[in-house]
């Protein structure tokens, strides 16, 4: 039998986003919690260039970065497909990967910096709020198509994270006065049943990122 093994942070967006490929697929696989103040030597040695979670580790080869890691699993284990299969639908699926993957980091800063810098993430995260309003305009479920997929689990941290930052730091950055559709996606898509049974519980969430805030000097808002 294979033998699958995840390394990652029960508070991440990204490690979440590879044990939901694998709980899609069916695969059992050990998961281990790390600390990213103390690196496991396991961690350290599977990905000697960046450090970070997470890391899928199968049959002794690790494998890196979140969204890596999800085509590979894609394309090793039997179950569902996570990437669309028609070619035009995979390279959208993989543009909206990109486009998070670029313009996430404001988002984060616009919660944990303060200041000046904290002000022009705001503004950076709100362009992108806005590319994301105009998206989902018509009432649109889902990234690609009518089906839930690779690109609706790569939204996760603007789904149900970005939330949680907003009211464990009391920065205010999303209102449903100002993205009225990402709104509405965003209830929609937290308590759709294809995402809720694999996301952490928002409470837990919540409570331990307060406690990561109230470390942080105040912030500007």
């Amino acid at each position: 039998m294979a033998q699958v093994k995840v390394l990652g942070l029960w508070y991440s967006p990204y490690s979440h986003r590879v044990e939901w490929a694998l709980k899609i697929k069916g695969v059992k696989y050990e998961y281990t919690e790390e600390n990213l103040q103390i690196k496991s030597p396991l961690l350290l040695e599977s990905n000697p260039i960046h450090k970070k979670i997470p890391v899928l580790i199968h049959n002794g080869k690790p494998i890196c970065e979140s969204m890596i890691i999800l085509e590979y699993i894609d394309e090793t284990f039997e179950g569902p497909p996570i990437l669309p299969k028609d070619p035009y639908d995979r390279a959208l699926a993989r543009f909206w990967v990109k486009f998070f993957e670029e313009k996430e980091p404001a988002v984060g800063k616009s919660f944990f910096l303060k200041g000046e810098e904290q002000e022009k993430a705001k503004e950076e995260a709100c362009e992108t709020l806005k590319v994301l309003d105009n998206v989902f305009k018509d009432n649109k479920k889902f990234f690609v198509g009518n089906k839930f997929g690779y690109a609706d689990m790569a939204a996760n941290l603007m789904g149900l994270w970005l939330g949680v930052f907003q009211e464990a730091s009391g920065v205010e950055l999303v209102t449903s006065e100002k993205f009225p559709n990402f709104c509405r996606w965003r209830d929609e898509y937290i308590n759709c049943s294809q995402v809720k049974k694999y996301l952490p519980p928002r409470d837990e969430l919540l409570a331990h990122f307060k406690t990561r805030f109230q470390t942080i000097a105040p912030v500007a808002k």
